[in-house]
């Protein structure tokens, strides 16, 4: 079940739902608008082997915005810092930007439990388009879990403050893990 407007708003104010910052201009009817930060990642190369790291190009972008180039993938993260431990954040787009031909959170929209940070957003143009810092880029919806939600997330991905590259890496060739 998917909260509203109310119960975000409720739950933001007894803390059962992070938003650093919240402001409640940002709610909309069932999800609360998160802005972009000042930082992108552009991936540079994609390895042929995925037991190979990526390399970025690190962009701070001004007010003045940055030119997304069609195919190209980008990194970039929440000004917000958002999670909860009570519910599941789902993190997407913006209809008026997915319009213009911006795909956001292509693969990775669903967040854990337990998991508070500035979240890492996948970025995607199919023309050039322009973005700023601090837009209103996307939307986090928070759902109710069903059975016992004792077990938080503690993985690589939680914690960061910036847009975090893939580490997929390094899960190739571990025994009882993920990977070959």
């Amino acid at each position: 079940m998917i909260l509203t407007y109310h119960e975000i708003l409720k739950s933001v104010t007894s803390g059962m739902i992070h938003i650093d910052p919240f402001e409640e201009s940002m709610l909309n009817p069932n999800s609360c608008d998160y802005r972009i930060d000042y930082k992108l990642l552009e991936i540079m190369d994609l390895p042929v082997d995925p037991k190979k790291q990526t390399s970025y190009n690190k962009i701070n972008f001004t007010d003045d915005g940055y030119i997304l180039s069609p195919n190209k993938t980008y990194l970039a993260n929440t000004f917000e810092e958002i999670g909860s431990d009570f519910f599941v954040p789902s993190l997407i787009g913006k209809t008026s930007l997915g319009r213009l031909g911006l795909f956001l959170q292509i693969t990775a929209d669903l967040g854990n439990l337990g998991a508070k940070h500035k979240w890492t957003l996948e970025l995607k143009a199919v023309q050039p388009i322009k973005i700023y810092p601090m837009m209103r880029i996307g939307q986090v919806s928070f759902w109710k879990t069903d059975g016992d939600s004792s077990r938080q997330y503690d993985g690589k991905y939680g914690g960061f403050s910036e847009a975090k590259s893939s580490e997929i890496y390094k899960e190739f060739g571990q025994k009882n893990g993920a990977g070959i």
